[in-house]
């Protein structure tokens, strides 16, 4: 039997770990099975690529070759974790994914939906999200709840623009996907975020 596929959405400072860690709790607490990883990341070769993404020093980074360090990052953490689980019938919980690639590089960085899905084909294909929980907080509401701008992050530190065009292509997707995308109001306090998501998965049947 397959496993269940869900992944996390949102700008930056939106509180997806958060939300993610409040989740993990209510998991464990109700004895339900999980396993948890992060994109870009999840494995010792895709957290390596993550440290050169976000590295703030690499500014003349391409945004081509931004992109294609995600897609590459990405099926390194498929192929070694995320199949094996979902073949083992496990519920896989992922921070961020291919959305965060339409949204970042897709629509932010003008590079265009077709061109990311493109080179994420394989994702595409083989591992499409059974359900994308989108938390949906403005970058500057989301930036004020976090208190700022990381100095030491290369894609935080990119601009107001830029966020505003990422938060925009978010909420493009989530019209293109409606049949896999659940858009949470997180603009309340933590707690009642915490339950919105809990109500969704339960009335999806995730939990």
């Amino acid at each position: 039997m397959k496993g269940k596929f869900i992944t996390f959405e949102g700008c930056e400072g939106v509180g997806k770990s958060r939300q993610i860690k409040l989740l993990e709790e209510y998991l464990s607490k109700n004895k339900i099975n999980y396993y948890l990883t992060r994109e870009p990341g999840g494995t010792p070769v895709s957290e390596q690529i993550r440290s050169v993404i976000l590295d703030g020093k690499n500014v003349s980074m391409t945004d081509e070759c931004e992109a294609l360090l995600y897609a590459a990052a990405r099926v390194q953490l498929l192929k070694e974790t995320v199949k094996p689980k979902l073949d083992n019938g496990e519920l896989v919980l992922c921070d961020r994914f291919i959305d965060s690639s339409l949204a970042y590089q897709g629509y932010a960085r003008g590079l265009g939906v077709d061109f990311v899905e493109k080179i994420n084909d394989y994702a595409i294909k083989n591992f499409m999200p059974d359900y994308t929980l989108f938390l949906n907080l403005p970058p500057e509401q989301a930036f004020k709840r976090k208190g700022g701008v990381d100095k030491n992050d290369r894609l935080e530190l990119s601009g107001m623009d830029f966020h505003n065009k990422v938060y925009n292509g978010y909420l493009e997707l989530s019209k293109r996907y409606s049949d896999r995308f659940i858009v949470i109001d997180a603009s309340g306090e933590k707690m009642e975020t915490h339950q919105k998501i809990i109500n969704a998965l339960k009335e999806k049947g995730v939990i």
